[in-house]
C-alpha cells in the first residue's frame, strides 16, 4: 500500500493540518512509511495571488519542515511529470519517507460556476486563454514525432467521448440511489440488499456491578509488587479505589471500565500518544 495525498496549492501552504500530518509521518505508531504529497498548483488558489497568500516563494516549502524531496515540474509536459512521479514512487520506496510533486500549472476556468477569474486576475487570464491545452500540446507533439497519427489520436479522443456519453445516458435510467455503493467498504450486515441500512438498534451494553468493581479494583492497583510508584500517582490510586468501593466514577473511571469490559470480552484496545502514556486519560 501506498499513500498519496492530492492536494492544491493554496490549501498546502495554509492550512495547518498540512503542517500537523508533515510531522506526524515519521513518528513511530503514526507513520505511513512515506506519503506521496501530489500539489496542483494553479498558482492562484481561489483568486489569490500567491504574494497575498503566503510568505514562501513554493506553496511546497512547508514540507521542508521534514526535509521531504521537493519535485516542481511543468504540467504542461506529462513527460517529465511521469518521471518525476516514478522518482517520487522509487524515492519513498527506497527511502520511506515523505516526498512532495509540485504540478505547475494553471486553471482554464474559474474556480467554480459562479467565479469569473478575469475579474480578479485580469493579466493572468488573457495569458491563460493564449495557452494551448495540454492535450493539443502533447498530441502535436506526438503526431511530429511519427509516434502515433493524427486519425489515432482522433480515434482515441472519440473512444474516450464516447466511453462518457455513453455513462452520462445510462445515469438516466438510475431510479435509486445505492448508498452502500459510495462507501469503500460497506460494512458487512449494516444495509438491506436494496442499500438502505438495517435497523439501528444496539444490543444491550451493560454489565454487571461485580464486574465494573473488579475493573475498578484492578484500575486502582499496581500490577507489581514492592514496586516504588510517585506519591502523586499513589495518591490517585487511593482516590480511584474509595470510588470504586463508594459506587461513584469520574470520567477517567468510567474511560477505564469502558476499556477494562471491552478487554474482558476479548476485545482489542489500542491506545498510543503521550497523554495516554502519562495517564492523562
Amino acid at each position: 500500500v501506498m499513500s498519496i495525498l492530492l492536494h492544491g496549492d493554496a490549501a498546502f501552504a495554509g492550512q495547518g493540518v498540512v503542517y500537523e500530518t508533515f510531522h506526524l509521518s515519521d513518528l513511530p505508531s503514526y507513520t505511513t512509511n512515506g506519503t506521496i504529497h501530489v500539489v496542483v498548483n494553479n498558482q492562484i488558489g481561489f483568486t489569490t495571488d500567491p504574494r497575498m497568500a503566503r510568505s514562501s516563494p513554493y506553496p511546497t516549502d512547508v514540507a521542508r519542515v521534514v526535509n521531504a524531496p521537493i519535485f516542481h515540474v511543468n504540467a504542461d509536459d506529462p513527460e517529465a511529470v511521469m518521471y518525476v512521479c516514478s522518482v517520487a514512487a522509487e524515492w519513498r520506496n527506497t527511502f520511506n519517507k515523505d516526498v512532495v510533486v509540485d504540478l505547475v500549472c494553471y486553471r482554464r476556468r474559474g474556480h467554480n460556476e459562479m467565479d469569473e477569474p478575469m475579474f480578479t486576475q485580469p493579466l493572468m487570464y488573457k495569458q491563460i486563454h493564449k495557452q494551448v491545452p495540454v492535450l493539443k500540446k502533447y498530441a502535436d507533439k506526438l503526431i511530429a514525432d511519427g509516434t502515433v497519427t493524427l486519425q489515432e489520436f482522433e480515434e482515441e479522443i472519440a473512444k474516450y467521448d464516447r466511453i462518457c456519453e455513453e455513462a452520462y445516458t445510462r445515469s438516466k435510467d438510475n431510479k435509486i440511489l445505492h448508498i452502500k455503493h459510495w462507501l469503500d467498504s460497506p460494512w458487512a450486515g449494516f444495509f438491506t440488499a436494496d442499500g438502505e441500512p438495517k435497523s439501528m438498534s444496539c444490543p444491550p451494553t451493560g454489565i454487571s456491578e461485580e464486574l465494573l468493581t473488579h475493573i475498578g479494583n484492578v484500575a486502582s492497583s499496581v500490577p507489581v509488587e514492592d514496586f516504588k510508584i510517585h506519591s502523586g500517582l499513589s495518591r490517585i490510586l487511593k482516590a480511584r479505589s474509595e470510588m470504586t468501593k463508594n459506587r461513584l466514577v469520574d470520567w477517567a473511571l468510567a474511560e477505564y471500565m469502558a476499556f477494562g469490559s471491552a478487554l474482558k470480552e476479548g476485545t482489542h484496545v489500542r491506545l498510543s500518544g503521550q497523554d495516554v502514556e502519562r495517564g492523562t486519560f
